[in-house]
């Protein structure tokens, strides 16, 4: 008896036809990728289980809802192309969503799923979701992942994968005071609600177990200018850990404007090629892993290969460069 259209899927698909859930994708989306015998197996399954294809998109492909503030930290990006390349190999539709940031928020809870009829997961990251939004998805059913969301009891519906931030902080506190500094300004953007433990709050908690630290919240790197090292210089800090990349590429162009001063050392967050390119001691965060873990923790999910709902945690790296100084030492000139 022909299965009933719209109750099949990709999975019904490849277990009838004997072939992995990716041929039967490359079967739809590159079909010359697929040898004529096997797609002609597939072909077969999928007509009598009733899976028809849809022009403009894969029939039965998992279609998977991304919500992150992707034009607020680029960063999110970086995770969403983990998610796009682990997505070639499988059948997998992803819409993403952009959210404002978290931080800049009074409540930052997001109450409304941002997902269309048609979605059959959902990953939400750097916001947390309210409690109207977590009921609306046990309501549709839809599984939820969360990235760079710190997990609270009324998240406990949907696995969480994070970056160890209070480690990242940590190694950048053992760093400095491996190079005699003692105390350090920490530069982020302005958190206006504390509903949530955000990742600043771990790094700053991770920092100060080595270091004396004096915080300044200034809201976008735009505004970062000699204020920021007059306000070090007055803490008596010797050197100025930023949020992440855009704060600490800020503060060494305001360095670079203030010559005759004594040298500061700066620390950013994120690593990638604006980092290296200024030589800037930073914390690599594994973003393209964190997206592509995400990933598989929703498609395993949707499937019901998977009902782990815990929390996978990544770690970061310190990287080493030339912005880290001893205090009181001028950088070797060429």
């Amino acid at each position: 008896m022909r299965a009933r259209p719209g109750r099949v899927t990709i999975y019904d698909v490849a277990e009838r036809a004997g072939v992995s859930i990716s041929t039967v994708s490359l079967a739809v989306s590159a079909p010359h990728r697929v040898r004529p015998e096997t797609r002609e197996r597939i072909v077969a399954a999928a007509t009598a289980l009733g899976y028809r294809m849809t022009q403009g998109r894969r029939v039965g492909a998992a279609r998977i809802a991304v919500a992150a503030p992707f034009t607020t930290y680029p960063s999110y990006l970086r995770r969403l192309s983990g998610m796009l390349r682990r997505a070639r190999d499988a059948a997998v539709d992803i819409i993403p969503y952009d959210l404002d940031s978290a931080a800049a928020a009074d409540e930052p809870l997001l109450d409304v799923l941002p997902t269309r009829t048609d979605a059959t997961g959902l990953v939400v990251m750097g916001v947390p979701l309210g409690g109207a939004a977590r009921r609306a998805s046990r309501a549709a059913r839809i599984p939820v992942v969360y990235v760079d969301v710190v997990p609270t009891r009324s998240d406990a519906g949907g696995p969480v994968v994070l970056v160890d931030d209070r480690d990242g902080g940590s190694q950048i506190g053992r760093h400095l005071a491996g190079l005699g500094h003692r105390r350090v300004l920490f530069v982020h953007e302005p958190q206006r609600s504390p509903a949530y433990v955000s990742a600043g709050m771990l790094r700053i908690d991770g920092l100060t177990q080595h270091v004396a630290m004096t915080d300044l919240a200034v809201a976008d790197p735009s505004s970062v200018d000699g204020r920021v090292i007059a306000a070090a210089r007055a803490a008596g800090a010797t050197a100025i850990v930023a949020n992440h990349d855009q704060f600490a590429a800020a503060v060494l162009s305001a360095l670079r404007a203030d010559p005759g001063s004594a040298p500061l050392a700066v620390v950013g967050y994120d690593d990638g090629e604006v980092a290296a390119a200024l030589d800037l001691t930073t914390v690599r965060q594994p973003f393209e892993e964190s997206g592509r873990t995400a990933l598989e923790l929703v498609l395993g999910l949707v499937s019901g290969a998977s009902t782990a709902h815990d929390t996978v945690r990544l770690a970061p790296t310190l990287i080493a460069r030339s912005s880290t100084l001893v205090p009181g030492v001028s950088p070797a000139r060429p």
